[in-house]
């Protein structure tokens, strides 16, 4: 096991979701971050994730990545959008919804399976653009959640251990692959391009929705369109 692995992704969601008690985040800010992250995410999928799936000649695959897709719109009904930074207030009550917490749960589960090192010496390859992304991906709701629940009237006390909760998903879905990788008695790469292209499918989602939504009205925004072409172009850097 990579123990730095497990350390960036649970210190990535914890520094900056701990960032909203000490700085003062606006809307804009964290839209900017959206942007970059899910212009990243667009780019690893198209240039990196996708053509690595396919090669394995496996014509299922477009069926899993379908799947991933329809998938993540499933998990919105419930988490209400918050991995694209959708900050939805619940003034009526000062309990988190935990529908949300659920939905959201489910969707950093299936993201850090891929990143299990049971899937072969050949997938490492793009195992650091992969954690990059998914990071850069978790920043940004981090921020967005420890937000929501401050502005939800939620303790302070409750809402970092519900930031602590969600800092502990992703890895916890690496550690699983990386468990079950270890006690089965066949190989987990054989369904690893399987589990890549829900996780692909879930990334094409999330990241289309959130470039889509960085277009306002359809009105060119110049500082935007530089952060999104940084986003894919850090990703081409990084083949």
């Amino acid at each position: 096991m990579n123990a730095i692995l497990y350390l960036s992704l649970f210190l990535s969601v914890i520094i900056s979701g701990l960032s909203v008690l000490a700085l003062k985040i606006n809307a804009k800010q964290l839209k900017l971050l959206l942007a970059f992250s899910g212009a990243y995410l667009f780019a690893i999928s198209v240039l990196h994730l996708i053509p690595e799936t396919y090669s394995s000649g496996d014509a299922t695959i477009g069926v899993y990545i379908l799947a991933g897709f329809f998938l993540q719109i499933l998990l919105e009904f419930f988490s209400e959008g918050i991995e694209h930074g959708h900050i939805h207030i619940h003034h009526h009550d000062h309990k988190f919804p935990m529908t949300m917490m659920i939905g959201l749960s489910i969707h950093s589960f299936l993201e850090g399976m891929p990143l299990s090192g049971n899937f072969g010496e050949a997938r490492h390859g793009y195992q650091d653009s992969l954690l990059t992304g998914i990071i850069l991906h978790n920043i940004p709701i981090a921020i967005a959640l420890m937000t929501m629940l401050l502005q939800s009237h939620v303790s302070r006390m409750k809402a970092v251990v519900l930031l602590m909760v969600f800092a502990l998903v992703t890895p916890l879905g690496t550690f699983t692959a990386y468990m079950v990788g270890q006690n089965m008695a066949g190989d987990l790469s054989a369904y690893f391009d399987k589990i890549m292209a829900v996780v692909i499918g879930i990334f094409l989602h999330i990241s289309t929705t959130i470039l889509f939504e960085a277009n306002e009205g359809h009105r060119f925004n110049f500082i935007k369109f530089a952060v999104i072409v940084a986003g894919a172009a850090v990703a081409f850097l990084l083949q």
